[in-house]
């Protein structure tokens, strides 16, 4: 079979590091995005995954800027592969109140978890329909799913990234190339960890599973999509929040 070339954004966080070790251990060359600073800044995780044998090469990318997104892919593909399975995980959030959020806030958040995935996906695609193959997989959120109190931005974006699957998956079904989404719940990322502990108890009572998502319970949703005989899934979005929401 192939070897297939995949690419994860925001691969060293806590859902793209267990994602990119899943495709390392399924026989993918892999490689990562990270954002200047995040660059600059993990040594350690690049020393994690070099003791675990898996050398996975970081590029250096804005999600926000089509240019800079172009220059990273083209790099990628002369150094690793065309691209076959793109996962569009990088995200941030800057909460606020709808009454009290200020354009940068909301721009942040709409550039970089909406705006990101069309300037990444639109530097794959041609290359995808071409080889009549590719796997899109959009890392949105629950709360895209239903909403969350202080997160207008961060809902919208996420809900929008469905839609933008939705009608890619369209756009791509003939010639192979699927698109889909995973909304995962809370899951047990540091950030997620961080939080004070009478507000993630507070959290974790209102899931029915009675517990934070594992990040490798998203990787292996990941994994099963990017699969070359998943192919007759395309458009779809996979919840992963332990029965927190159910649509």
């Amino acid at each position: 079979m192939t070897q297939r070339t995949a690419l994860v954004t925001g691969g060293a966080g806590g859902i793209g590091t267990e994602i990119t070790r899943g495709l390392i251990k399924a026989g993918y060359k892999v490689a990562a995005t990270c954002t200047v600073i995040e660059c600059q800044r993990i040594d350690d995780w690049r020393a994690a995954r070099k003791a675990e044998d898996m050398d996975i090469p970081l590029f250096e990318v804005d999600v926000t800027d089509f240019y800079s997104c172009k220059k990273m892919i083209d790099d990628v593909e002369s150094q690793v592969g065309p691209i076959d399975v793109l996962i569009n995980n990088a995200g941030i959030t800057r909460d606020s109140t709808l009454k009290k959020m200020t354009p940068e806030q909301w721009d942040a958040v709409i550039n970089t978890n909406l705006d990101g995935a069309f300037n990444m996906t639109r530097q794959v695609w041609p290359g995808m329909l071409d080889r009549k193959f590719g796997r899109i997989i959009n890392i949105s959120s629950i709360n895209g799913r239903k909403g969350q109190f202080g997160q207008a931005n961060y809902s919208a974006s996420k809900a929008g990234l469905h839609g933008f699957t939705m009608a890619l998956a369209q756009e791509g079904a003939r010639k192979g190339v699927t698109v889909n989404t995973i909304s995962p719940g809370y899951t047990a990322t540091k950030m997620m960890l961080d939080i004070p502990k009478e507000i993630l108890d507070a959290i974790i009572a209102q899931i029915p599973a009675g517990r934070l998502a594992e990040p490798i319970e998203i990787a292996r949703v990941a994994l099963f999509l990017a699969a070359d005989d998943a192919g007759f899934i395309t458009g779809a979005n996979i919840d992963v929040n332990g029965g927190q929401f159910i649509h």
